[in-house]
């Protein structure tokens, strides 16, 4: 028996989708399937059977978000109490700066499905192998975006073993991590406009994210939906 091999299975997995090849990645929030360039995202957009509405969220750590996002003095301390002081997993949607090397890597058409009214979603602080693997891409200068590992609307994964042959056939490498962390959700992260307060997804952690911002920011969310997983 081994611990896991966390550095060495991100460092594997970023060296696969930099040269083009598409992950199937361990998330806190369940399974993702990553790319980091314009035709490995065009297959997991195909592969997934996604609607063109639907956008790429990038995997970044707070470093990125601080480097890329453009945000006021409320929406850091937002997204610094929610991921650092909190340590919850979240996924921060904010005006970004388009011309940053990171997206300007990426050709317009794989930004364009990867931006919305030039908001950017960045997938933040969702566990041990997500830290590392956005540490490479930071400082090797590689953007990594994708979704979920699943058909578009049915269910996030948790369990490799759970991925749909469409979706796993289609990865050059898959990181299997075993049962994701926050599985008794059932749904990935939670998506909040950190400017606008509009919360585009109720997802994992919500009602910790919500209690957070009313207790320390006085912002109250709207309630989940009588149907949301619960623990």
């Amino acid at each position: 028996m081994a611990r896991p091999d966390i550095a060495g299975d991100a460092r594997r997995a970023f060296d696969v989708i930099a040269a083009g090849g598409i992950g199937i990645l361990p998330m806190d929030v369940g399974y993702s399937i990553i790319g980091g360039s314009a035709e490995a995202l065009k297959r997991i957009f195909a592969a997934k059977r996604r609607a063109p509405a639907k956008l790429n969220a990038m995997v970044a750590d707070n470093a990125i978000h601080r480097e890329v996002h453009v945000v006021d003095r409320r929406g850091a301390e937002i997204v610094a109490c929610i991921t650092e002081d909190y340590d919850l997993p979240l996924g921060a949607i904010a005006p970004a700066r388009m011309d940053h090397p990171l997206l300007a890597a990426l050709p317009r058409a794989a930004i364009a499905a990867s931006q919305k009214d030039g908001t950017v979603v960045m997938l933040l602080n969702a566990g041990p192998f997500h830290r590392e693997i956005c540490r490479l891409s930071r400082e090797e200068g590689h953007p990594l975006f994708g979704s979920s590992a699943n058909l578009s609307l049915t269910g996030t994964k948790f369990r490799v073993e759970d991925i749909e042959p469409e979706i796993s056939g289609i990865a050059d490498i898959v990181i299997d991590h075993g049962l994701r962390k926050y599985h008794p959700y059932r749904a990935s992260s939670t998506l909040l406009n950190v400017m606008t307060l509009e919360v585009v997804r109720v997802g994992s952690c919500y009602e910790i994210v919500a209690d957070v911002l009313e207790r320390h920011f006085g912002i109250e969310l709207p309630p989940a939906p009588p149907d949301t997983p619960r623990i």
